[in-house]
């Protein structure tokens, strides 16, 4: 499974790891993912999304479906919530 969040877009970055003797070694900064189940009144099912811990407070706040059109504008959506779009 990837490590993509399926609303924000938000995947692996890369950088460095410096010591204190400054050596300069290549590490990974994973994102906050989690799995979590959606219920989408409007279309009356469950979603099972992977998304960020931005996101989900972002869909605390907003609702689902406005954060949904709001990442489509974006054109950060992951191609799973484009299939389910015009269900909604």
């Amino acid at each position: 499974m990837a490590n993509i969040c399926d609303i924000t877009g938000k995947c692996v970055m890369f950088g460095n790891k410096v010591s204190k003797a400054n050596n300069k070694t290549r590490r990974r900064f994973h994102p906050n993912i989690h799995t979590k189940k959606f219920f989408i009144q409007e279309s009356n099912q469950w979603v099972l999304l992977s998304i960020s811990n931005k996101a989900m407070r972002t869909i605390n706040k907003c609702g689902l479906l406005p954060t949904i059109r709001k990442a489509q504008q974006k054109g950060t959506l992951s191609p799973k919530l484009l299939e389910l779009l015009p269900l909604l």
